[in-house]
């Protein structure tokens, strides 16, 4: 953790900054406090040595073992773009509905289109990655093993691609989706562009490479022990169709996984403030159901 930058928040902190600035000239050096009674931010934290391989967490004040569950956010991107920052505009919307929440948002490798480097499965091995590094430091965040996994888009997919496949320990208790990808062979052919992507990250097309768009299609690792999920879409989605959605509820509903779900008519990739603050208070109801 020697590239993590601690910040304590703690009411009336100025001689402490003092004191911090005079023992130690880099701020990097500071020492590490974990009081569980004052709130922390851990700025890119390292869970491997990547330099893309990086996690901010943010441990609220007197928080423990027994009540504080994590909420990890996964960034959207195409998987070739993005950055931990994207949850800067969410947090204080889930600080107000999820208030005794620690809260994670990690960075993973991209996808390179120009050389073709950290193609898949990279992304969904730095996810396994960070989940486990998080597992590792629960003690001594002083939060409790309940974990809930979310993202956007890319970030979506890859949070119910863990959820689903990668978390025989149940780890991850719940997944939380936003317009994300769930299905490659049939998102495969939505438009050139997505085409092309997909057959660049992946390998090859859905006929060539059968076994590797399986293998990182959420959708293929449904089964009825399957976390509980919440998801969201918009209908004229141009992106990410909503049918990618839709598949998700049949295979959830097959399942008899339970899940909560909003399609919002008419909107495309992304919402307004308002609607993502409903979506937020729905998750919120939805998880003190299946998360309590």
């Amino acid at each position: 953790m020697t590239k993590s930058l601690i910040r304590n928040t703690i009411k009336g902190s100025f001689l402490l900054t003092v004191i911090l600035f005079f023992s130690c000239a880099d701020p990097e050096e500071a020492p590490l406090n974990l009081d569980p009674s004052v709130a922390v931010e851990i700025i890119d934290d390292d869970y491997g040595n990547h330099p893309r391989q990086v996690m901010d967490v943010y441990l609220p004040a007197n928080r423990s073992t027994n009540s504080t569950k994590v909420f990890v956010w996964v960034h959207g991107g195409a998987w070739t773009d993005g950055d931990k920052s994207e949850f800067s505009r969410f947090k204080p919307w889930l600080e107000a509905e999820l208030e005794d929440y620690a809260f994670v948002s990690l960075n993973y490798r991209l996808y390179n289109i120009t050389t073709g480097s950290n193609r898949f499965p990279n992304q969904e091995e730095d996810v396994q990655a960070a989940i486990n590094y998080i597992k590792s430091r629960l003690s001594a965040w002083d939060v409790s093993d309940d974990i809930v996994l979310a993202g956007g888009s890319a970030g979506g997919h890859l949070a119910l691609l863990h959820a689903y496949k990668n978390n025989p320990d149940r780890a991850v208790k719940a997944a939380v989706a936003f317009f994300p990808p769930t299905d490659f062979p049939t998102f495969h052919g939505f438009n050139f562009i997505t085409t092309a992507l997909i057959e660049a990250l992946i390998g090859g097309s859905p006929s060539s490479n059968p076994q590797g768009y399986a293998a990182s299609s959420p959708t293929s690792h449904i089964r009825s022990s399957s976390v509980p999920t919440a998801f969201f879409h918009g209908t004229a989605d141009n992106v990410v169709p909503i049918q990618q959605s839709y598949l998700l509820e049949e295979k959830l509903t097959v399942r008899n996984v339970p899940f909560t779900k909003r399609y919002v008519q008419g909107a495309q990739h992304g919402f307004p403030e308002s609607i993502y603050r409903e979506m937020i208070a729905q998750t919120a109801e939805f998880l003190l159901v299946h998360v309590p």
